[in-house]
Formats: structure tokens, sequence, C-alpha cells
């Protein structure tokens, strides 16, 4: 068979090609399915339901404009509720086929209706993360934290607490206090604004108070005994979390993994790291309304009926909440 190639060369180049092929099949493997999470928000026991095949993409919400690139490429995202009108939902597919309207509980479906039919049906709720009072060395706070949200008006706590980063959430708070020009004292009272570093902060600092979620800041109370956490009965306000879907995947790999979640071990140890489920499973439903081991952890039955969600809102109430947040500043 030599005979048809007249050089060395030619013969060479020809055995090439099998090497060619095959180093090219080697380097292009079937796409990882990947998503995109920001770590610091999510519980370690969600982390470890992630399927270890699933390539994770980092992501900081804060700053949007460094982190397109992941959000874009990524096939999954998970993304609360706080950040939902920072995306483009006609990059994403719909998610309400998935299942039956029956898998999600009341509370779900409820808020799924506050948003506009073209983006509830590409968001599905994996989960729950109430507010949280947590004080430090001042465990007589507690039964009036516990009570109503009136307590954040004590003398003794003026520039001693750190209030979330969100006007809106504090807004809504403010609500539930039936005291005049409530907002202009509660801002009074704080120390800073802070999300991420709270925790940090009321640990290392004169800070007495801080309003955090729920989720970020159990593994503290196990290990600070000058700590202690609150849920007013009055309600608190409530964080969601959801699952997009951008690729065009066989979302069989989706469900499979949200269905990995009723595992009645995982609802444990979710629940046991301040993650409620919003599906209508008896057992995750169930954790709503038990304190996790300690009597003092978790939220009571009057304050999960009585907290609240907050809906998608326009640039109109956008505009009017920042006149009223920016009014609340004059003296």
């Amino acid at each position: 068979m030599f005979q048809n190639y007249s050089t060395r060369r030619q013969f060479l180049n020809y055995g090439k090609l099998p090497l060619i092929f095959l180093l090219n099949s080697c380097s292009n493997p079937s796409k990882k399915i990947s998503i995109s999470l920001q770590s610091s928000f999510y519980p370690q026991s969600l982390k470890d339901t992630l399927p270890s095949s699933w390539q994770k993409q980092i992501i900081n919400l804060s700053n949007l404009e460094l982190t397109k690139n992941k959000l874009s490429n990524s096939d999954f995202i998970l993304i609360n509720d706080g950040w939902i009108n920072s995306l483009n939902f006609d990059n994403y597919q719909n998610l309400n086929n998935l299942f039956s309207n029956a898998k999600l509980n009341n509370r779900s479906k409820e808020f799924l209706s506050s948003f506009k039919e073209y983006q509830s049906n590409k968001l599905f709720p994996i989960g729950i993360v109430p507010y949280a009072v947590i004080i430090k060395n001042n465990k007589d706070l507690i039964d009036d934290a516990s009570n109503s949200w009136d307590f954040l008006l004590a003398k003794k706590l003026k520039g001693k607490i750190i209030f979330p980063q969100s006007p809106r959430i504090i807004m809504s708070i403010n609500k539930t206090i039936n005291t005049k020009n409530s907002l202009s004292k509660i801002k009074d009272q704080a120390m800073l604004f802070d999300d991420q570093n709270a925790i940090n902060w009321l640990i290392n600092s004169k800070a007495a108070v801080a309003i955090v979620p729920y989720s970020q800041c159990i593994k503290y109370l196990k290990v600070d005994s000058r700590l202690s956490i609150a849920f007013p009965n009055k309600g608190v306000p409530l964080i969601w979390n959801f699952i997009l879907s951008k690729s065009k995947v066989n979302n069989q790999i989706l469900i499979d993994w949200i269905k990995s979640f009723e595992n009645i071990t995982t609802i444990d140890l979710l629940a046991n790291q301040g993650w409620y489920l919003p599906f209508n499973n008896e057992y995750s439903q169930n954790k709503y309304y038990r304190n996790i081991k300690n009597k003092n952890f978790g939220p009571s039955k009057i304050c999960w009926e009585n907290s609240w969600s907050l809906p998608p809102i326009n640039n109109k109430e956008i505009s009017y909440l920042e006149n009223l947040w920016n009014q609340s500043l004059t003296p």
C-alpha cells in the first residue's frame, strides 16, 4: 500500500491523521454541567447535595458586571429574590413543567403569583431562609426581641445595631413598629448596614445586635456562648432562593437533584442550618413548626405565620421607597 506515497514526508503526514483525530476527540469531552452560586449565601448542607460532577461557578452578585461571563456560561443558576431584577429572563427556559403544581407548598405558590407570568414560569423555588435577630451579651433582650421588633428602639442599643444593607428589608420591619417616626429612630440605632460581614462585626465590635439570615449565623451560635437568637412573633422577612436553567440540557438531571432534597436526612441537615424547603412534603413542612434541638433555635409557629415575603417591585415603587428612605434622614 506504500507505493501510493512517493516520499517519506507524505507517509509521515499520513500517519499523523489518526493521532490528530484522537487528540481532538480527547480535547472535546462532553461538557460538564455547571451551576453558578454565591457560595457564602448557601449552607454547606445544600452545597453538599450538588452532584460532584457539576462544575461550581462562584459568583459575587454585588459585582454583577464582573460575574456576567460566569452567569452566561452556566447551565443553572442559584439566586435569591433580592437579585431577581438583575436578570434578563429572556436568557432562561421555562421550568414550571418540571413538576406538577402540587410539588410546591401554598406559600411558594402565593409568592410566585406575585411575579409576572414570564418570570414565574422560569423561577423554581428551592429554599426559604428567615431573618433572625442575634444578640450579644444581652440575654435580657431575648424576651422583648421574641415578642416584637419594638425592642430595636431601646435606648441602650443606640449605635449598636447592625442592620441588613437593604433599605427595603429595614422598611418592611419598620411597618411592624407602632411608633411615630419609627424609621428615623431605627436608623439612629444603627452602627452600620452590612450583610456579608454582620456576624464578624457583631463579635468583634461594640455592636450588641445583628439582623442576619438564619442560615448565615447558626454555626456561630453553636460555638460562641455570648450569642443568643430570637425570632419576633410579629414575623420576620423571608429570603427566597430559586434555581434557573439557561441551558438546553435534559432537565432530568435538575429534576433528580431537586428530588434528592426530600431525603429525610437531607431535610434534617438543611433545616438544622436554617434552610427550609418550600415543597408540599409533610416531613419538611413539619420543620417549619418544630424548634431545632435547642428550644431557642428556629422560628415559632406564630412567627412563621406572621412572616412576610418581599414581592418584586417596579421602578415607580423603587423611586417611592428611595424617597421615603431619604426623607427619614431629615431631622
